[in-house]
């Protein structure tokens, strides 16, 4: 760069800065001002400050609800009105040990009767087709949570129960529980005989819509009973993973499945329910289970 072009250079760059000084200064004074002198915005100003107290005080005025219902009641007493809960338990169990952790669960289902703890085994599965090496309890307790309550006391503090536990968690990988409530609309479950298969459909639904599904269910719950199908028992959770929903299904083989289900869409009003419940689902998942040898439901 030559002599001339760099002084023209030097020229251009200090006109710049001269003209970005002056810019922030006007800008600096058109602020300064506007913060402090100018009337408008100071009415602006307090304007907007009311409207913030206005807005704050509507989220605390029940007038100021407008159309949403205010529910009265927990959807766990709209929904079932029997004074009896459910646990089932999920245990991963390590392939290798499937056979002896089958062995020794007999006999603790066994001493959960003789000590009189309250607790019933409604049924005991091992996971087919879905997530392997699985076993599946349910637990009923009559009476409720009192119950509950007497049983897991006894389970905690009795030296034949924590010696089957430290044998036990040796064979596992993971396990986990819920405390379920049944549906007023469900059949209880029942002790069944023969060779079946049983079908454990599982739903995670979008928080407050578990009245809505209770309804659905309520009316397309008749469409599937009129088939070669068996409704085991209907159950949410109450303690756990919440705003979860099981529906757990017996059939003879996967082929009657798959015709029950089938027919069951011909039927009106099927299709209706599966419409009204699908937006209501956040995720769902579906196992095949096989009844142990020692479980109430075959």
């Amino acid at each position: 760069m030559n002599a001339p072009t760099m002084a023209r250079f030097f020229r251009s760059s200090a006109v710049l800065r001269c003209a970005r000084s002056k810019l922030i200064c006007e800008s600096s004074f058109i602020s300064h001002r506007c913060l402090s002198t100018s009337p408008l915005l100071q009415d602006d100003k307090k304007s907007f400050g009311t409207k913030q107290v206005q807005f704050i005080k509507s989220l605390f005025d029940k007038s100021d609800f407008g159309p949403y219902e205010i529910q009265k009641e927990s959807h766990s007493s709209q929904l079932s009105d029997k004074e009896t809960v459910y646990e089932i338990q999920f245990h991963a169990v390590k392939p290798e040990d499937m056979e002896e952790y089958l062995k020794q669960f007999s006999r603790f289902q066994e001493l959960m009767h003789e000590k009189k703890t309250g607790a019933h085994l409604v049924g005991s599965f091992t996971v087919e087709i879905g997530d392997q090496d699985e076993a599946i309890h349910i637990w009923e307790y009559k009476g409720g949570y009192p119950v509950l309550n007497n049983a897991t006391e006894i389970y905690r503090t009795d030296q034949d129960f924590i010696k089957y536990r430290t044998n036990r968690n040796k064979m596992l990988r993971y396990r986990k529980n819920q405390i379920l409530l049944p549906f007023n609309f469900w059949p209880a479950p029942v002790p069944r005989e023969g060779k079946n298969i049983y079908e454990m459909r599982s739903y995670t639904l979008k928080p407050g819509s578990m009245i809505e599904w209770s309804n659905c269910w309520a009316k397309g719950l008749r469409y599937r009973q009129e088939n070669d199908e068996v409704a085991v028992c209907g159950l949410f959770t109450d303690l756990g993973d919440l705003f979860t929903v099981h529906h757990m299904w017996g059939y003879k083989d996967l082929q009657t499945r798959k015709e029950t289900r089938e027919m069951a869409w011909s039927k009106p009003g099927w299709d209706e329910c599966v419409a009204y419940t699908v937006p209501l689902i956040r995720h769902m998942k579906s196992r095949i289970l096989i009844p142990t040898p020692f479980s109430p439901v075959q």
